[in-house]
């Protein structure tokens, strides 16, 4: 018991100093631990990111060893295809029925009284009513139609078919006027007629002009027909300067139809004359 008076004691006081100092040891201790722990964390942290890859190394290039130039092939030369050469066989030059049919004063018709079939009238404008096979028939109309549609002028038929008893009258009456050498030289005997096959036509221009003259071929009518009657399978039958080839004399107005193949081919090659064309004999005269 302390008396009064006397002075405090001075333990208490130290106790509580080190008590204190022990507190802030433990303190410290404790951040440090703290920081320790945290700084290993980061440490494990990193060591686990993944790491880049090295860059790879770049392969230093290496000569190429030259390619091998290819020996050059020599182009081999084309063939040229032959040229497809026209069939002078297509149709018989011998049949009386046939287009292509090659009537002349050497030639007569077999038989000679022959009549053309499948005849059908031809609506164009005419001085005798025209008759002719389908064919020509049609060909006639188109070229008619082109010509009046080109040139605003006019064409008519002047004659077409004679039947092998009209061909008598008409060469009968040419002798009548000529003496039989003159009407051999205009008008076939019959038999021997182109009219009677049904493929040929005399034209002449509407309104007359020139007709069944040797003046028609300078009409504009004979001019175009000139020109232009092969595309539609025509030919001018007895052309100027030939009468020592077909036996007749310059027959401008005188239109044979053959077909559009063989009127364009004889075209082509500049042949005017059926004899010609086929390698046949001039047929100046009958045989007799």
């Amino acid at each position: 018991m302390t008396s009064p008076g006397a002075e405090p004691d001075p333990l208490p006081s130290r106790r509580d100093a080190r008590m204190r100092v022990t507190r802030r040891g433990r303190i410290v201790g404790a951040a440090a631990l703290a920081i320790v722990l945290v700084v290993a964390v980061v440490a494990v942290l990193v060591l686990l990111q993944p790491q880049p890859a090295p860059p790879a190394a770049t392969p230093e290039p290496t000569a190429s060893a030259p390619s091998a130039t290819p020996t050059p092939t020599a182009t081999p030369t084309p063939t040229p295809e032959p040229e497809e050469t026209f069939d002078m066989t297509r149709n018989s030059i011998d049949d009386p029925g046939s287009f292509w049919v090659v009537v002349d004063k050497l030639r007569p018709l077999e038989p000679r009284d022959y009549a053309a079939p499948d005849l059908v009238d031809v609506p164009v404008p005419y001085v005798y009513a025209p008759k002719l096979r389908k064919k020509a028939a049609d060909a006639v109309v188109a070229m008619f139609a082109a010509y009046e549609r080109e040139t605003g002028l006019r064409m008519q038929s002047q004659s077409a078919y004679r039947a092998y008893a009209t061909q008598v009258t008409t060469y009968n009456g040419w002798v009548s006027q000529l003496g039989q050498k003159g009407a051999d030289l205009t008008s076939a005997r019959p038999g021997y007629s182109e009219h009677q096959t049904g493929l040929a036509i005399d034209i002449s221009a509407l309104p007359a002009n020139c007709a069944l003259q040797a003046c028609f071929a300078d009409t504009p009518q004979g001019t175009w027909l000139a020109e232009n009657a092969w595309k539609w399978g025509f030919i001018l039958r007895y052309p100027e300067g030939k009468t020592s080839v077909t036996g007749y004399e310059f027959e401008p107005w005188h239109y044979r139809y053959v077909g559009k193949a063989l009127a364009a081919e004889m075209r082509e090659q500049g042949v005017e004359t059926m004899e010609e064309f086929f390698d046949l004999p001039a047929a100046a005269d009958y045989a007799g």
